[in-house]
């Protein structure tokens, strides 16, 4: 994943309801879910939903697809593990320990 692209899906992420919609995404896995389902479980307005949704597929965090009347929404899971893989590939200067969660400090 390229500096650029890190940026913007960061930029993305880095707004509350932004980072709401992209982990609901998340949990609803390869099925994805409507705008519907995602403004009622979050308790955010359509339109406001419709431009978060609007950056994060901009940012290349997840895609769109039409089924039938409907919209759905799925992570770009390949993306996300980009730009976690990005974000941790140098971690420690490639030592095991360091990706622990319980690690209090990388080395």
């Amino acid at each position: 994943m390229e500096e650029k692209e890190v940026v913007k899906a960061l930029a993305a992420l880095a707004q509350a309801n932004r980072l709401q919609v992209f982990r609901s995404l998340v949990t609803a896995g390869p099925a994805g879910a409507t705008p519907g389902a995602l403004g009622e479980a979050l308790g955010v307005p359509n339109a406001t939903l419709s431009f978060h949704l609007k950056e994060l597929m901009n940012a290349g965090l997840i895609s769109q697809e039409r089924n039938g009347r409907h919209l759905i929404y799925r992570v770009a899971f390949g993306q996300m593990n980009g730009l976690l893989s990005y974000l941790t590939e140098n971690c420690c200067q490639g030592a095991e320990d360091c990706l622990d969660a319980t690690a209090t400090s990388c080395c």
